[in-house]
């Protein structure tokens, strides 16, 4: 079969064959292929328009508890050859890794596909004029709030990609994805007083996507707000993270109950296992299962089954993310998380998180927070993970007596995450098609270095 009408199933079996030809013990290839379009504007012209289709392939081989991992863009028969010579000479020479492996057959799912989870959008790609117009129209909307002075940037994007996975232990599947975005940034002030912010919004299906006028707007008024931002007092105050980016408390968590840092024994968390790491009462679930949201996916990256998990129920840790090096190395079995693309072996990574919400909304929170800070930007960060001490830069809104009253930029917030997460309060305000279900979370007794 000439190389160019290989499909992706057919070309990570090509790999496995030539891997099996060179020499290889076992081995497992990936397939990504795709197309993507983006168009930027500004001041009312097309400034940078993108179109690419690609091809991504990766192989991992295995020679007597050794590995390597090649990958390439060119399908051609003699490259696939040249990829697998190439990670069997790799692997005869790497280090030997006791914990590598593939599954075990009677560790794979027999779910092969994504039937059901809506991950991708059937309805034609849209035409290059049509994302050139929902970047103008969400241009012109931001220009049309009252303060704005000028739009750094509107864009308009979509993609679309095949995934397959195969190996050698008897796993095929794959499945298609496509994403539609419309973002904007909007400037207000003039000189050393601008400040800028911003809105995105993308969805799976097209036809789910809100108007670029509304996204436009909001990035206006976003922008607008933060005029005559100022640093706040410095001193020990309540900090309400905003839903925008809450999630990234989240994120502190997850990594730290990441596999991998666990067997190394370099996280914050590597003692907590069945103690208290959030309030009493809340909940942190995976479900790499829900329809329609882009973190979604059938199968994990060694062909484990993936399902519905609570990482921590009612305050309590309940165990490791982890892959099959992993689990192999701390004595567990795999929770099906392995995640990896063309260029690297699998390792742990979580998905399609949810932090079970509160009743507050988050005009609520910021009542009875009083005084305190608004994050909506976080800067950089310096989060040690071993103490979990955390850094980060913010900008946002100075809140007094419950009410918000002034915005305000270069200040740092400084606290200790295990202590953080244990007095989180959850607002109501979690957009559901986000892959990361967070609500605004308020922490008290941040130290904030502003004026």
């Amino acid at each position: 079969m000439p190389s160019d009408t290989l499909n992706p199933q057919a070309l990570a079996q090509a790999l496995l064959d030539a891997a099996r030809a060179a020499g290889s013990d076992a081995a497992d290839a990936m397939v990504i292929e795709g197309t993507s379009v983006s168009i930027d504007v500004r001041g009312g012209r097309l400034e940078h328009a993108e179109r690419s289709e690609g091809l991504d392939i990766g192989l991992r081989v295995l020679i007597e508890q050794r590995q390597a991992c090649v990958s390439s863009s060119d399908a051609r028969p003699e490259t696939l050859a040249a990829m697998a010579e190439r990670a069997v000479a790799m692997a005869r020479e790497a280090p030997e890794d006791r914990y590598a492996g593939l599954a075990d057959p009677s560790q794979l799912t027999t779910r092969r596909d994504a039937d059901g989870l809506e991950l991708f959008d059937a309805t034609p790609e849209p035409d290059p004029a049509a994302l050139e117009a929902d970047a103008k129209t969400a241009e012109q909307a931001a220009l049309a709030v009252k303060g704005v002075s000028q739009i750094d940037q509107a864009s308009a994007a979509y993609s679309q990609r095949q995934v397959f996975l195969a190996a050698s232990n008897g796993f095929a599947g794959g499945y298609g994805r496509t994403s539609r975005h419309i973002s904007c940034v909007a400037i207000t002030g003039e000189g050393t007083k601008m400040e800028r912010d911003w809105a995105s919004e993308g969805r799976i299906f097209q036809a789910d996507l809100p108007s670029a006028e509304s996204i436009g707007q909001q990035a206006g008024e976003r922008a607008v707000a933060r005029f005559g931002s100022r640093k706040p007092p410095s001193g020990a105050y309540p900090v309400l993270y905003d839903e925008r980016v809450a999630a990234s408390l989240i994120g502190h968590l997850a990594s730290a109950i990441n596999g991998s840092t666990i067997a190394r024994g370099s996280s914050w968390l590597r003692d907590a296992l069945g103690t208290q790491v959030l309030p009493e009462g809340m909940h942190l679930i995976e479900d790499p299962l829900r329809a329609r949201i882009a973190g979604s996916r059938p199968f994990d990256a060694e062909g484990l089954e993936t399902h519905a998990r609570h990482w921590v129920q009612d305050g309590v840790l309940q165990g490791w993310v982890l892959d099959l090096a992993s689990a192999r190395q701390l004595g567990m079995e795999s929770t099906g998380n392995a995640s990896r693309g063309p260029t690297a072996p699998p390792s742990p990574s979580l998905s399609s998180l949810e932090l079970s919400q509160g009743a507050q909304s988050q005009a609520e929170l910021l009542r009875d927070m009083g005084t305190g800070l608004l994050i909506t930007s976080l800067i950089g960060s310096t989060i040690n993970p071993t103490t979990g001490d955390y850094s980060r830069g913010a900008s946002g809104f100075w809140v007094e007596g419950g009410e918000i009253a002034y915005p305000v930029n270069e200040c740092t917030v400084a606290g200790n995450l295990r202590d953080m997460l244990k007095g989180l309060v959850a607002g109501n305000d979690a957009r559901q098609h986000l892959s990361n279900r967070v609500p605004s979370l308020l922490v008290e007794g941040l130290t904030l270095a502003g004026a």
